[in-house]
């Protein structure tokens, strides 16, 4: 038996702001919008541009699910993503008005900062040591 995980649910407030941050913020791309009628929502799905596991935008319809917007692991890193040229994304994500929590710093697995996104949820920023 082969298993991979494919989607991540994230809350949100909107649909539409959600997808504004993720793709024109963060670069991502939309994978999918599709509109479920017989359940009045939508079927989001978003994936950093260099692949891997799609983030489901999924709107907030209880006041329970509401509550979570932001903090969906207790004020831990939720998400972690990597990328090729940590200094340049760190420039551009400040210039959208991200705002960084924690500033890069080197690891045993890497160089890392921390940036919460547009409804607070914390990221981590990975640059991975080069190969060789």
């Amino acid at each position: 038996m082969s298993h991979r995980l494919a989607h991540i649910a994230l809350i949100v407030h909107d649909y539409d702001e959600a997808i504004r941050f993720y793709v024109d913020v963060l670069g991502f791309r939309l994978i999918e919008d599709i509109y479920q009628p017989e359940q009045d929502k939508r079927w989001v799905l978003v994936q950093p541009s260099g692949g891997g596991v799609s983030v489901l935008l999924a709107r907030a319809t209880t006041d329970i699910q509401r509550t979570a917007i932001g903090n969906q692991t207790g004020g831990r890193v939720f998400l972690f993503l990597d990328t090729d040229d940590l200094a340049a994304d760190l420039i551009r994500l400040r210039a959208q008005g991200v705002r960084i929590v924690r500033e890069a710093k080197t690891a045993e697995y890497g160089t890392v900062a921390v940036f919460a996104d547009l409804y607070g949820n914390l990221w981590d920023l990975i640059q991975r040591p080069a190969a060789g």
